[in-house]
């Protein structure tokens, strides 16, 4: 965090803010005083904690050039008050940082903008689905999937499968990864979007070369979501599992599907071995998609990232291409490819996350 960019960061602010055309939409004057407030915290922190560090440093000299017993006991509590101060400082200056994760929401009816209860963000969801491009589509579904699934364990990540829906030659139509990681939503943030693969089939005996696309959704996992659901408004369907758990969940009816009656919202979840923690789970996500409509219809911006995301699954719309031809993989928001696509689709992702972080510290 720089000090000349923040202080740079609050004269445009300001510019702004005397700006008649600017402050005609009472939304941009909430955002940009809410984020005038918070820079101004932050430089007044910076400086606090560059002063107390002026002050450690005068008083180490002043231990190093003297003898008097008085004096030295002046500077090592200086020095101890100081460093009590400059900790006191940066513990304050972390906690404001950690409130990115509160969600602003836009309540038009008010015409202001509100900062909600901070929110922990425990992990991702990360939803994998078909695009355009039939059954090549769901085999690049597959790739994806299990490309994610490697780099979670690269990350030593605790992983679970909420549910995957798989077509008759191995392809995926829908995967749902539950990621249970403080740190994976920052990696995987920008990994949303849609994903667009060109190759040639198997099937494919004239040689040409296919497009297809498969999409991507990162979801943040919230921790105590305040959301009461009432059971009239809930169907729920049982049915036998199809994916990990045993020879239990083959033969007895775990896996757990709720439909959401008042939103039309349809979550399946099959991860766990019996029908109750099914449930439950189901449950969870759906809560978490429900605070998520709550944001949309505050114009939350989370929301809005995530329909981007999603965007219509069709070949245009795409983020990132794998062209297996050329063995390169390219990420058009930045425009810069890499080789050895094999490696990547192993999920050796952690150059491409970087630079892609670096590319939007802000986001």
């Amino acid at each position: 965090m720089n000090l000349e960019n923040l202080i740079k960061e609050k004269e445009q602010l300001l510019k702004k803010l005397s700006d008649p055309e600017f402050l005609s939409n009472s939304r941009n004057f909430e955002e940009a005083s809410c984020r005038l407030k918070g820079i101004e915290q932050k430089i007044n922190l910076l400086k606090e904690i560059k002063k107390a560090e002026r002050k450690i440093l005068e008083a180490q000299e002043i231990l190093a050039e003297t003898s008097d017993k008085e004096l030295l006991n002046l500077a090592e509590e200086e020095i101890k008050k100081n460093e009590e101060m400059k900790k006191k400082a940066l513990n304050l200056l972390e906690n404001q940082e950690s409130d990115k994760t509160k969600i602003r929401t836009y309540l038009p009816s008010l015409g202001r903008t509100f900062f909600l209860a901070p929110l922990e963000i425990k992990g991702v969801i990360l939803e994998i689905r078909a695009g355009t491009g039939g059954e090549e589509a769901a085999l690049f579904a597959q790739d994806l999937f299990r490309m994610y699934q490697h780099y979670a364990a690269k990350n030593n990540w605790s992983l679970k499968i909420i549910n995957i829906s798989s077509t008759s030659i191995g392809g995926l139509k829908e995967g749902i990864l539950e990621i249970n990681d403080k740190t994976a939503y920052e990696n995987l943030k920008f990994e949303g979007g849609v994903h667009r693969v060109q190759r040639i089939p198997e099937t494919e005996k004239s040689g040409r070369v296919h497009t297809s696309t498969a999409t991507v959704a990162v979801l943040p996992q919230v921790e105590n979501i305040q959301i009461d659901i009432r059971p009239e408004d809930i169907e729920e369907t049982f049915y036998r599992s199809s994916g990990p758990g045993g020879q239990n969940v083959q033969k007895v009816e775990t896996a757990v599907r709720l439909y959401h009656k008042p939103t039309g919202m349809t979550i399946s979840c099959q991860s766990e071995r019996y029908q109750k923690q099914n449930r439950n789970k189901a449950l969870e996500i759906l809560k978490n998609k429900l605070w998520e409509a709550e944001q949309e219809r505050g114009s939350s911006q989370m929301t809005k990232e995530r329909r981007d995301q999603i965007g219509h699954a069709e070949r245009a719309e795409k983020i990132r291409t794998y062209n297996f031809p050329q063995d390169r993989v390219t990420d058009h928001r930045i425009k810069k490819s890499w080789h050895n696509m094999n490696n990547i689709l192993e999920g050796n992702l952690e150059e491409i996350i970087e630079i892609i972080k670096k590319e939007f510290p802000q986001n």
